[in-house]
């Protein structure tokens, strides 16, 4: 009996301590709940800056019912939280839920921040996409001559900003864009899901984009700029619809990303004939590791067309191509100009493929009929090693310009596994030069093989770029509304 009473007893003071502790904390939420009526959810991210003032879509009139529009929501969203821009900045929660929107801009010292469970959903009245002048490296607009409608996230001019979330969604619901491409009933360029312009520091990361009307991120004209965590999923026949291309930009690290395209998965740009060589302005300092792609009908890197302002250090490691048409494509023309040099690829493993490697020296899309013919392209020191290919049509199709020879090619340690059905001729060459060592199956005679005391040759750079320095900040919210 004493023990039974010594339990009892036992029990009952640790239901008193339970007690004593539940009415602390109680009176601890009491006292908070005196100063704020509503504690919000709370996450954690990282990111190149993190904020000191926030607010949610929902306190500006947003609806996220899949049917109200919530254009006007987030330019009042955005445009109060402007005043926090040298205040530490300001970042604009999206709850879960489906948000319908036409385009909206962001600012400076900002980051929109997507709920896992929230879905932006692109906005099919055309009304809500303003019309914004033809890039000045392209003198055109991709789809028709005249200016192209502003992309669902938009900026210029900005610095410090973010489009992050816990793996978000932004349905660009392309099919409505994709039947007018093809029924030709576009005025202008149909818009990106996000393009930034003329800015710096930039961070894009942790989202999956769907249906694009068109190419899905596209950073132009600027710098530092970390893009990370993407899923990007496309319908394989929608048209243009390419994962990410960085344009006219510097210093810029693409890396874990899974992108299945209508087209290119990476594409590297920098303007267009004429207007791209008048311009001048390179990519550049560029890296992209952890790279998954599937596109059966493009690259998974692509290296132009439109690289009239040059392209120049570019880092690609540790990429997975699957069923896709060619893994690293150079594409370029005679009236072209600029240059793509110093290209560095290692660690390659493709499965399924119609080219492994494959330049081209006719792609002749031009912007218009004003290019110059004596304007000629510079491809030199493009340098591959560390692959492995199944599966495969053809080993590379190499086709430089005559007069005008793609040179410095360095391929090494590649071991290409050809299909059953392979074309009978695995290497095709014209008007390149370089070196080999250790490549299966025999490569052209344009590319000798040097050897295996060679085989250390097409080795990267050894250092490191500078957006390799920039480190991620630990930034944790608790989003509060009074």
């Amino acid at each position: 009996m004493e023990l039974l009473w010594k339990d009892h007893m036992r029990v009952q003071v640790i239901r008193l301590v339970c007690a004593v502790l539940l009415v602390t904390l109680l009176s601890s939420e009491v006292a908070e709940s005196r100063k704020v009526k509503t504690v919000g959810t709370s996450f954690k991210y990282e990111a190149i800056n993190c904020r000191t003032h926030s607010a949610s879509l929902t306190d500006f009139g947003g609806v996220g019912d899949g049917k109200t529009s919530n254009t006007k929501a987030f330019q009042s969203a955005i445009s109060h939280l402007s005043q926090y821009a040298s205040k530490g900045g300001a970042q604009l929660y999206v709850p879960a839920g489906k948000w319908l929107t036409g385009s909206f801009s962001l600012i400076s010292h900002f980051t929109l921040y997507l709920n896992k469970d929230a879905v932006l959903l692109a906005s099919q009245d055309i009304s809500e996409w303003p019309a914004i002048e033809p890039l000045p490296s392209y003198g055109r607009g991709r789809d028709a001559p005249a200016g192209r409608y502003t992309s669902l996230i938009f900026g210029t001019n900005l610095t410090d900003v973010i489009v992050t979330g816990g793996n978000g969604t932004i349905d660009g619901q392309g099919a409505f864009w994709w039947q007018k491409f093809h029924k030709k009933k576009l005025k202008y360029t149909r818009p990106y899901l996000i393009e930034l312009m003329f800015s710096d520091q930039i961070q894009i990361s942790n989202l999956t984009l769907l249906n694009s009307p068109s190419w899905n991120l596209h950073p132009v004209y600027s710098s530092n700029i970390i893009i990370k965590g993407l899923t990007i999923i496309a319908p394989v026949p929608s048209p243009n619809t390419d994962g990410i291309n960085p344009d006219s930009c510097t210093n810029t690290r693409i890396e874990d990303c899974y992108i299945v395209s209508g087209d290119d998965c990476v594409a590297v740009k920098s303007g267009w004939d004429e207007y791209g060589i008048k311009f001048g302005w390179p990519t550049k300092q560029l890296v992209i590791r952890r790279l998954t792609c599937i596109s059966p009908q493009s690259a998974a890197i692509a290296l132009g067309s439109e690289m009239s302002g040059g392209i120049q250090d570019v880092r690609a490691e540790d990429i997975t191509a699957i069923h896709t048409e060619s893994g690293v494509r150079i594409k370029t023309a005679v009236g072209r100009g600029g240059y793509v040099k110093d290209i560095y690829v290692k660690r390659m493993t493709m499965h399924t493929m119609k080219w492994v490697f494959w330049m081209t020296g006719n792609y002749g899309s031009h912007a218009d009929s004003h290019y110059d013919p004596k304007a000629l392209p510079e491809i030199n020191g493009i340098n591959y090693r560390d692959v492995v290919a199944d599966n495969v049509t053809m080993a590379a199709r190499l086709e430089g310009i005559s007069n005008d020879p793609f040179t410095g090619i360095c391929i090494a340690n590649v071991t290409i596994g050809m299909a059953a059905k392979a074309k009978k001729q695995p290497w095709t060459c014209t008007d390149i030069e370089g070196i080999t060592s250790g490549v299966t199956p025999k490569p052209c005679n344009s590319l000798p093989d040097q050897g295996p005391e060679k085989i250390k040759a097409c080795d990267f750079p050894q250092g490191n770029l500078p957006i390799d320095m920039l480190e991620l900040k630990k930034c944790a919210y608790i989003m509060k509304h009074a």
